[in-house]
């Protein structure tokens, strides 16, 4: 189990007396705790729908299991994130067993490469991509090939001898 967990979080606007059924607004939030993950729901609701902490209310909020979490999968992810000289629009693809572990590895990713911390990255979307034709990436694509083989290029015979007068082949 990893570090992050996917949470669906469902909130809206405190009713008033001249909205008394405000419109909800569901957001998909990766965030290794609920406490994070309703913090992020508010940093985003401010940003998009002008809805405050003090003036909404959360409705429910739970975390989505990963389907089928032994099978390994193509995820692409859209992201927008703020580096030094500017913000900046994203398309990565992973190859994980679900996509919390997906996104997991792409904030790894993006801290190496980019220098991009967790709050400077806005997750816009996560699609497993189904079809090979889907995958964009060559990284990727290399690893769909069917009839794929990895060199086993050290392999030391076991023996039950202790000791032999010949030095070992550890090449083939």
């Amino acid at each position: 189990m990893g570090r992050l967990q996917e949470y669906e979080v469902i909130g809206r606007h405190l009713p008033t007396a001249t909205d008394p059924t405000p419109k909800l607004y569901r957001l998909s939030i990766f965030a290794p705790n609920d406490v994070v993950a309703k913090s992020r729901y508010w940093y985003f609701m401010k940003q998009l729908r002008k809805v405050k902490k003090s003036t909404g209310e959360i409705v429910s909020i739970r975390v989505i299991a990963e389907k089928r979490p032994s099978k390994v999968k193509n995820f692409g992810v859209w992201i927008r994130y703020d580096s030094r000289s500017g913000t900046h629009n994203m398309y990565k693809e992973y190859r994980d067993m679900s996509r919390t572990a997906a996104v997991e590895t792409l904030y790894q990713d993006m801290a190496a490469r980019h220098r991009a911390r967790f709050r400077s990255i806005h997750i816009l979307k996560v699609v497993e991509l189904e079809k090979t034709e889907d995958v964009k990436r060559q990284y990727i694509k290399q690893l769909l090939v069917p009839g794929l083989k990895f060199p086993l290029p050290h392999r030391i015979v076991k023996s039950k001898q202790i000791f032999s007068a010949s030095r070992p082949s550890t090449f083939y």
